[in-house]
């Protein structure tokens, strides 16, 4: 049987990408003779990925606990794949040698389209969140919860990566803090000790910091600190800065780094709010949360002002951060 010609010239191609790795055509071809099938199955490891909740208590409500902390983490990842294009942005050269095109610096509409990509992961994240909010039985909550000390959603490392790699890390600093450190150029370790969520993991009576927070900062601080300084010149801010004046004005970048503030710092820890009223505030006293974080301070971002791209912002909307969202959506609910 003759081979059609586009079969022969892909051939033609392999063969001269695996010689150029000093590879055999030959044996790969046999490779791919006796490999079986591939299966959206075992491609995606779904058997694996199945077993991967494991309740602590009997209370059914606790598997939905589990399950949509794990798609959230899943989504923090592809935010976290995105954040890695675009500190590493530049030409890309394949095994072949093949140049896949990528501008030495990083492209604005490259750039857009990323923050775009990561701004949608997080408006899937906010929109599902009513899974959190009205998708289980107060009653079933408030028992499993303690069960679960003294883990706590606070200790998730990768919204902690996201924050680090989306500005400049003296945007992190609690906000209390920040003037005093205004030109002393302090070290991302000085920094670090003054980091904003300390205060959302404080015991309530003591102001001590909870064991839930010296548990996180000794498996993860050394990393933070180190991932902090990798990103220095490469966090999102610092790409933007980088820009020419004029790319730095592209309307769809700007209001995609606007999308990406307000879904991080506004709309996600607000519907966690959102999700401790319904839970945990009760009339005469607020619930502690799982560890004795200080949810209170911690989640509005009205106490904490946090923002990546202050510069971007008006005087006006610096004030009012946070605000409707609070009045439309929490205010509102307690009614």
């Amino acid at each position: 049987m003759e081979l059609k010609k586009e079969i022969v010239d892909r051939v033609n191609q392999l063969e001269e990408k695996y010689s150029q790795m000093g590879q055999s055509l030959e044996g790969y071809l046999d490779g791919l003779l006796l490999s079986n099938y591939l299966t959206y199955w075992d491609y995606i490891q779904v058997d694996t990925l199945l077993t991967l909740q494991n309740p602590k208590t009997d209370f059914p409500d606790e598997k939905i606990f589990i399950m949509y902390h794990q798609i959230t983490e899943l989504y923090f990842k592809l935010s976290l794949h995105e954040m890695e294009q675009i500190a590493n942005n530049g030409p890309k050269i394949l095994p072949n040698g093949q140049n896949l095109g990528w501008k030495e610096t990083i492209d604005v509409n490259f750039f857009a389209e990323r923050v775009t990509r990561i701004n949608r992961y997080f408006e899937s994240l906010t929109k599902s969140f009513e899974i959190m909010v009205d998708g289980m039985e107060k009653e079933q909550f408030l028992r499993y919860r303690m069960a679960l000390l003294p883990a706590s959603g606070f200790q998730s490392a990768q919204y902690r990566k996201i924050e680090i790699c989306a500005t400049d890390f003296f945007n992190l600093v609690d906000k209390d803090v920040r003037p005093s450190l205004v030109g002393k150029n302090p070290s991302i370790e000085e920094m670090f000790q003054n980091i904003y969520w300390n205060k959302g993991a404080t015991e309530l009576a003591t102001g001590k910091k909870t064991l839930t927070l010296n548990q996180f900062e000794k498996k993860y601080g050394a990393e933070f600190i180190a991932l902090a300084k990798q990103y220095q010149s490469t966090n999102i801010w610092a790409k933007f800065k980088s820009l020419s004046a004029h790319d730095q004005e592209n309307p769809k970048l700007i209001n995609a780094l606007k999308e990406l503030d307000v879904n991080v710092n506004i709309n996600w820890p607000l519907m966690h709010y959102k999700s401790a009223v319904r839970y945990l505030q009760q009339n005469t006293e607020d619930i502690a949360a799982t560890g004795g974080t200080n949810w209170q301070k911690y989640l509005p971002p009205r106490f904490q002002k946090r923002i990546f791209y202050p510069e971007i912002w008006t005087e006006q909307e610096h004030e009012d951060w946070g605000k409707g969202w609070v009045e439309t959506n929490v205010f509102r609910m307690a009614k």
